[in-house]
């Protein structure tokens, strides 16, 4: 047995990206919405995950971010569709996206939870996709989120909800509590 098949024909893919520093840097001083703004408008760099993938942000609102994808023979599985893996993120970064315009300077989130329903195959013919999410929920320590995958004909591939925890200035929220 050798260690290439003779049927393997290599391929390459090469990904260039900025300074990730750049952005985490910004979204400590900014609110989320004024983040993503320079980042759709290009003032801070991408975040490397979207140019290893392939997502981009293409609208934000409050509470709702949108991310276009389409799915490549490198993003696939051993069974010859694309990885839930990626799926799962592109629906991540929708929904974490869209709590993070609801967030002021200063406070920042992370998903606490996140549940993916897969309910159709994205494969390199499926054209591109769009991910909704928008917010359900935005309170002092939690925050909720929903997000479709769809096709250009709006045919659903898969669906989300997530649990995100609010991360406020220490102090901030015993404070607030005091008075509440």
């Amino acid at each position: 047995m050798t260690d290439t098949p003779p049927h393997d024909a290599t391929r390459s893919r090469l990904v260039t990206w900025g300074d990730p520093m750049i952005g985490a840097a910004a979204a400590q001083t900014m609110s989320g919405m004024d983040y993503l703004q320079a980042l759709l408008s290009h003032q801070i760099p991408d975040p490397p995950i979207s140019r290893l993938i392939g997502m981009e942000l293409i609208e934000i609102s409050a509470g709702r971010a949108v991310f276009t994808f389409t799915p490549a023979e490198f993003h696939y599985n051993p069974i010859g569709s694309v990885h839930g893996g990626i799926a799962s993120t592109l629906l991540d970064s929708a929904l974490g996206c869209a709590v993070q315009t609801m967030m002021p300077a200063g406070v920042g989130y992370t998903t606490l939870e996140l549940h993916v329903n897969f309910v159709r195959a994205l494969t390199r013919d499926t054209g591109l996709i769009r991910c909704e999410g928008e917010v359900i929920h935005v309170g002092r320590t939690v925050a909720t989120a929903q997000t479709r995958l769809l096709d250009g004909a709006d045919k659903l591939y898969g669906h989300a909800t997530t649990t995100c925890i609010i991360l406020r200035p220490e102090g901030e929220s015993k404070a607030a509590a005091k008075t509440s």
